[in-house]
């Protein structure tokens, strides 16, 4: 169950544009922006044959212009369902390490020069787009999709020499504050930046009553994971998502 939490929990806090619930599984639709935010998500209990459902699924997606992607973890109803995508040509990519945290010894923080917003603005939108390279027509998803989040909202930027030079986003429920969409200047990348502006969120996270952490990492990103590893987190479980066709996200 406290696995399953999190899987709740980041369903929560990155919000695609609309959601349909079809007989326990929850189909997300984000005009592809994030494979995350337009997936579908086989978290509760199936009932329907599971052939015929997949192949409502693929017509539910194909009807929007978007490949049908599947997020298998180890909570996925039926339990057999990767097996199946598997043999109907789904391609397995992005497996990703999900880690939790303990706010109670995390290191202050020794850079303080950020900005954290509650509510999304121009000017972190701006930053981050700039530093994560998100196209023109995926700022305003971007932006609705941010907007779209219930519970409490840190939008954190790291300044050095009077520009910002790393964005992140933090998001609490339930004593638990999700990190997401980690970003540093490529031209600042390795110079503890990243772990500062972490530790910054992390610690007014636990100032708005967070008491543990969870993140998502890709698996073969060899930086992010010494990084959080450095922070304290460890993995409690893994991701990964079954693709019907190539798609660029």
């Amino acid at each position: 169950m406290y696995n399953k939490l999190i899987e709740e929990l980041s369903l929560n806090h990155w919000h695609p544009l609309s959601t349909l619930l079809y007989d326990g599984w929850v189909l997300r639709f984000a005009d592809g922006y994030t494979k995350r935010a337009n997936s579908i998500n086989p978290i509760h209990y199936s009932t329907c044959n599971l052939n015929e459902k997949i192949e409502e699924c693929e017509k539910i997606y194909s009807a929007v212009n978007l490949p049908t992607t599947y997020k298998i973890t180890p909570f996925v109803h039926p339990i057999n369902i990767d097996g199946t995508l598997e043999e109907k040509g789904y391609s397995l990519i992005d497996t990703t390490s999900v880690q939790t945290l303990e706010l109670d010894n995390i290191n202050e923080p020794k850079l303080t020069l950020v900005k954290i917003y509650e509510n999304i603005n121009a000017k972190w939108l701006e930053d981050f787009c700039r530093l994560n390279s998100v196209k023109g027509k995926n700022k305003s998803i971007m932006e609705r999709m941010l907007s779209n989040i219930k519970t409490k909202k840190g939008f954190v930027s790291l300044y050095y020499e009077e520009q910002v030079i790393a964005c992140g986003l933090g998001v609490i429920e339930r004593e638990y504050i999700g990190l997401y969409d980690i970003v540093t200047d490529i031209n600042y990348r390795n110079r503890g930046f990243a772990e500062q502006m972490i530790l910054n969120l992390l610690k007014w996270g636990k100032e708005n009553g967070a008491k543990y952490s969870y993140l998502a990492v890709v698996s073969n990103n060899e930086p992010a994971l010494r990084l959080y590893s450095k922070i304290g987190y460890s993995e409690i479980y893994k991701y990964w998502y079954r693709v019907k066709d190539s798609f660029q996200y």
